[in-house]
């Protein structure tokens, strides 16, 4: 699971990784820390492209989830190529990775290390998001020629588009989505709550939806496969980037159009929402691919490597480990002197741990792959 460097990788794609999580591991939650102090207008304004939108709509923060999703695919003809001739070994290796982050999803967000089954959320985590995503389009790569590739995204989000259509809404409580996870999930779907009896119910607040939003997660991944394709098959960098640009455009485009019938709902993944931000992904990988590998501009963004070659660590330590118990106990007599900042610090702190234990993977070449 451990690797050294590859002296091929594309230095674009590990510092565009590495920007996703540096954005959901330290600066949003250093940001909303900071904005707990700060009340001013401006904050709220930047704040608000900071949080997920509440049902129909896009923000800046809505583009870090199928960002990671995205990126998750591009790397799939770059580490499935050699397999292909090797399909048992192929499939072994998806079944292995796709366990994995099925696990460390539960980790993070599904309670597993609350060891009460009662309480287990089975699917409910973006690394499981991936996990399915990933897994469809592995095997859509190994068997099928890209123009048939195509063809299997298509009948994904007609699979999506039809029933979601015609057997519900798009509202918060008409989707099917979210009648198809509370089917099948019941008392382990995420958002749960207990009364003081112990009887539970659904949350009303709660709407994000896992199941059937596996086929548009698929599709997410997809796009970024594709995206791999370009670039792995492409000896011009310059053509390279402006296809992924190109291509992106046209995915924007397709989902503003899509919007008028089936919003853009990131909670419910929506055919809509898959096209917008997987345009959105392609047009950032072409600028990031024609910036950093064709132009040369990397200086002053290599040190995002440190978060983009070790990802699934970088996510797990910043969303399941809390390193703040160790600054408070380290620091508690600034308390007295820093007031209202003292959470700011300790935000920073437990965020600046997880950076440090990354950088010291980084240092000793230790890459962890799943």
């Amino acid at each position: 699971m451990t690797n050294t460097i590859n002296s091929e990788r594309l230095l674009s794609l590990d510092v565009l990784r590495g920007l996703v999580l540096f954005m959901l591991v330290f600066f949003q939650p250093l940001l909303w820390s900071i904005g707990g102090v700060v009340d001013k207008p401006w904050m709220d304004a930047i704040l608000f492209q900071f949080e997920h939108e509440a049902w129909q709509g896009f923000r800046v923060w809505d583009m870090v989830m199928p960002m990671f999703m995205f990126m998750a695919g591009v790397t799939i003809p770059f580490s499935m190529e050699k397999y292909k001739d090797n399909r048992r070994q192929a499939y072994v290796r998806i079944a292995r990775r796709v366990l994995l982050l099925w696990v460390f999803g539960m980790i993070v967000q599904g309670n597993l290390l609350g060891l009460d089954p009662k309480y287990f959320r089975y699917y409910s985590n973006t690394l499981q998001a991936i996990a399915s995503g990933y897994l469809v389009s592995s095997v859509l790569y190994l068997n099928l020629k890209p123009k048939w590739q195509v063809v299997a995204v298509a009948f994904l989000l007609l699979l999506y588009w039809a029933p979601a259509t015609f057997l519900g809404d798009f509202t918060p409580e008409g989707n099917l989505p979210m009648k198809i996870d509370r089917a099948v999930l019941g008392s382990h779907m995420d958002g749960v709550e207990y009364d003081s009896s112990g009887a539970w119910h659904f949350s009303e607040y709660y709407n994000y939806t896992w199941i059937f939003s596996s086929l548009t997660f698929a599709v997410t991944v997809t796009l970024g496969s594709f995206a791999g394709q370009i670039i792995r098959r492409g000896n011009d960098k310059r053509k390279n980037a402006l296809k992924l640009i190109v291509c992106g455009v046209i995915l924007v485009i397709a989902a503003r159009l899509w919007d008028l019938q089936m919003p853009i709902i990131k909670k419910i993944w929506t055919c809509s929402m898959a096209l917008y931000a997987g345009g959105f992904s392609f047009i950032l990988t072409g600028l990031f691919h024609y910036l950093i590998d064709y132009k040369g501009w990397s200086s002053g963004v290599k040190w995002l490597r440190i978060y983009g070659m070790n990802s699934i660590v970088a996510y797990i330590l910043g969303e399941a480990v809390n390193f703040r118990s160790v600054v408070e106990s380290l620091s508690y007599g600034l308390a007295r002197y820093l007031g209202d900042w003292y959470s700011v610090w300790v935000t920073f702190g437990n965020f600046a741990i997880v950076f440090f234990i990354l950088w010291i993977l980084y240092r000793n070449k230790m890459f962890i792959r799943l």
